[in-house]
C-alpha cells in the first residue's frame, strides 16, 4: 500500500479591516514555505524554540507561530494568562494541558484553542519529548470576549476523535469551523492527499492560511511558482496570492 500524506490545513477568516497602520515590527508576512530544518533553534535548559514566522495580514495585526520542544517531565513556563488568543499543535508525544483548572493530556495530532484572558499551562509528564506549534494572533478589528464567550470558549481537540471522511482524492477531518474572540470565523481540517494528485486547481480567497504538513512530502505553487514542502514545514499563504497543492510523495 502507499503511503499518503497527511497536511494541517488552517484558514483563518476575519472581517477585514478597510485600512490600518503598520508598526516597524510587524510588516506583512511573506508568502511561502519555511522549512522545518532551516529553523534557528534557541536552546536553554528544558526546552528548544523555532520561531518560524511572525507579522501581520489584512484581518491581524500581529500573528506569531513558533514550535517548542520540551524535554521529559518539564513545563516551559508558569501558568499564565494573556490578551491575544493561542493555538496549540501537538507535533511529535503528548502534551499535558491545562486550562481553567482543566487538565488534558493531547497526544500526537491533537490541538487546544485558548480565548484571552483564560489561565493556562503546558507540562510534559512523559519519559521522552513532546514537540508543539504555537500560533498567536491579534485581530485589527480588535478582541471580541463575549463572541468567543457564545461560542463555547476554550477547547481541545483529539486527533483519534475526530471522524476520518474519505472522498475521491483521498479524505478529511474536520476539526472545527467557528468564532472565536479574535476571529470572526476560524477554521481547521485535515486533508489527506492521494499520491500524484493536486488539490484543487491554483485558486484565492480573503482568508489567509497555513498549512502544515505531517507526512510524506508535497509541492505548493504561491503565485505561480511551485515550492518543495517536507515534513514539519509551515506553508503560509496571505490574503488573495493563488495557490495550490500536489502529493509529490
Amino acid at each position: 500500500m502507499a503511503f499518503q500524506p497527511f497536511s494541517f490545513a488552517f484558514k483563518l477568516i476575519v472581517g477585514l479591516a478597510l485600512s490600518f497602520s503598520l508598526s516597524a515590527q510587524h510588516q506583512p508576512i511573506a508568502s511561502g514555505v519555511y522549512v522545518w530544518k532551516d529553523l534557528p533553534v534557541s536552546k536553554k535548559a528544558s526546552v528548544e524554540q523555532r520561531q518560524i514566522l511572525e507579522g501581520t495580514t489584512p484581518a491581524f495585526k500581529h500573528l506569531k507561530v513558533h514550535a517548542t520542544t520540551l524535554k521529559p517531565h518539564q513545563a516551559p513556563h508558569p501558568s499564565h494568562k494573556h490578551s491575544d488568543e493561542e493555538l496549540v499543535i501537538v507535533k511529535e508525544g503528548e502534551l499535558t494541558v491545562t486550562i481553567e483548572g482543566k487538565t488534558e493530556t493531547l497526544e500526537t495530532g491533537s490541538i487546544a484553542l485558548i480565548m484571552p484572558g483564560d489561565e493556562h499551562g503546558f507540562e510534559n509528564k512523559t519519559n521522552g519529548p513532546v514537540t508543539y506549534y504555537i500560533m498567536r494572533y491579534e485581530a485589527v478589528e480588535g478582541v471580541d470576549l463575549e463572541r468567543g464567550k457564545k461560542a463555547g470558549g476554550s477547547f481541545v481537540v483529539h486527533w483519534n476523535q475526530v471522524e476520518f471522511k474519505p472522498h475521491d482524492k483521498g479524505g478529511r477531518r474536520n476539526f472545527f469551523d467557528r468564532a472565536t474572540a479574535h476571529a470572526k470565523r476560524f477554521e481547521m481540517h485535515v486533508t489527506t492527499l492521494n499520491e500524484g494528485l493536486m488539490s484543487h486547481p491554483p485558486h484565492t480567497h480573503k482568508a489567509a492560511e497555513i498549512l502544515l504538513l505531517t507526512h510524506q512530502q508535497a509541492e505548493e505553487s504561491i503565485d505561480g511558482k511551485w515550492l518543495s514542502s517536507d515534513v514539519g514545514d509551515i506553508i503560509f499563504l496571505q490574503s488573495n496570492v493563488p495557490h495550490a497543492l500536489r502529493n509529490t510523495s
